[in-house]
C-alpha cells in the first residue's frame, strides 16, 4: 500500500493565503461595521472608565456606518439617556471623545449646584464622581442655565463631573457624529506601573 503523497507546496501556500485574506476581510468588516477598539486616554469618565482602559464599541448600536466617510447608511433606534458613547469631537473631528448621554433631542437640561435637571426633574446619577466643592461662580460647571437640546443632537457629560470637558462647554453632539456605544472593557493597563488591571477585564460598561 503506497503512502499518501504530501500536499504540494503551491497548494499549501494557496490555502495559507486564502486563510490570511479571509482573516483580513473579517477584521475589516468587524472594524468597519460592527466592533471597534478604543483606548481611554483621560480621566473624564472616572470612575466608570479609568485611564488605560481599552474598550470595545458597538458600531452597529445606532445604525450602519459608511466605512469610507463615516456617515450613517441607515439609522436604528437613537442613543438612550445613560448610554456611554464614542463620537467625533465637534471642533476637531480627528479626535474621538467618550461621554455619557444626558440629554436627548427636545430635552431641557439645567445644572444647579452640580445637580443635573432634565425637563425640570433632578437626575439620579450613581455613576458620577465629584472632586471639587460646589462653586456657584464656576461658569457652566456647577451652574448652567436651562438649555434646549436641538433635533438630531445630544447633550453629553463625563462621569468625572468636575473634571470633564463636555457639552456644558462646547455644545451638542450630532447623531451622525456618534461612532457607537461602549459596552465592554477588554483590557486595562495601570498607567503608573504599566501593570494589567486583571479585575477590569470583561467588565460591562453601564
Amino acid at each position: 500500500m503506497s503512502e499518501k503523497s504530501p500536499i504540494p507546496a503551491k497548494k499549501a501556500l494557496r490555502e495559507l493565503l486564502e486563510a490570511l485574506i479571509t482573516a483580513i476581510l473579517v477584521a475589516f468588516v468587524l472594524k468597519a461595521f460592527i466592533i471597534q477598539a478604543f483606548r481611554i486616554p483621560s480621566g473624564s469618565m472616572i470612575p466608570t472608565l479609568l485611564v488605560g482602559d481599552q474598550i470595545l464599541v458597538l458600531k452597529m448600536a445606532y445604525g450602519i456606518h459608511n466605512p469610507v466617510n463615516g456617515l450613517y447608511l441607515t439609522h436604528f433606534q437613537g442613543p438612550k439617556r445613560g448610554d456611554v458613547v464614542v463620537f467625533r469631537y465637534p471642533f476637531d473631528e480627528t479626535k474621538d471623545f467618550i461621554k455619557r448621554v444626558i440629554g436627548l433631542p427636545g430635552d431641557h437640561i439645567q445644572v444647579k449646584g452640580k445637580v443635573v435637571y432634565v425637563n425640570g426633574k433632578p437626575m439620579v446619577e450613581p455613576y458620577t464622581q465629584y472632586l471639587h466643592p460646589d462653586e456657584k461662580d464656576v461658569p457652566r460647571r456647577d451652574v448652567m442655565a436651562d438649555t434646549l437640546v436641538p433635533p438630531g443632537q445630544y447633550f453629553v457629560m463625563g462621569d468625572n463631573r468636575d473634571d470633564s470637558y463636555d457639552s456644558r462647554y462646547w455644545g451638542f453632539v450630532k447623531r451622525d457624529k456618534i461612532l457607537g456605544r461602549a459596552f465592554m472593557i477588554y483590557w486595562s493597563w495601570n498607567d503608573v506601573g504599566r501593570d494589567p488591571r486583571w479585575n477590569r477585564l470583561g467588565h460591562v460598561i453601564h
